[in-house]
């Protein structure tokens, strides 16, 4: 597996606007989020597409960009910086990929406080709309 192709084809799906049926083309079907407001891992492809799908409305505003990147043999993690309603929101992006190059698991790190009540908030309401 290549990470670094991998994370070519993140990018590229982030950069047409994280539309859900690109996002499911680079999801295992038992894709597996973890979202900084929300205690229990969600799993499964449908519902990673929606929470990253809804993350994309919420944070990937204008001031949205990645400022860092490690990658790692499976791994990347993906530090990023937004504004929200004038609130700075500073946090990482965790992503391991299976062999095949498709999103296994997906991390959400959000700091600081303020932020995250800013992301809880704004998340709920995107989810909301989308059901």
């Amino acid at each position: 597996m290549n990470t670094k192709h991998a994370l070519e084809r993140w990018h590229s799906v982030v950069a047409n606007g994280s539309k859900p049926d690109e996002l499911a083309t680079i999801m295992r079907e038992d894709a597996v989020f973890h979202s900084p407001v929300v205690h229990t891992p969600q799993e499964g492809r449908p519902i990673v597409v929606a929470y990253l799908s809804a993350a994309s409305k919420t944070l990937g505003n204008d001031s949205f960009r990645y400022v860092r990147e490690i990658v790692g043999e499976n791994d990347i993690v993906l530090e990023f910086e937004t504004t929200m309603e004038g609130i700075h929101v500073n946090g990482i992006d965790m992503i391991t990929f299976d062999e095949d190059g498709l999103i296994k698991d997906f991390k959400v790190m959000v700091r600081p406080l303020k932020a995250v009540q800013k992301v809880w908030d704004m998340m709920a309401a995107q989810l909301e709309r989308q059901k």
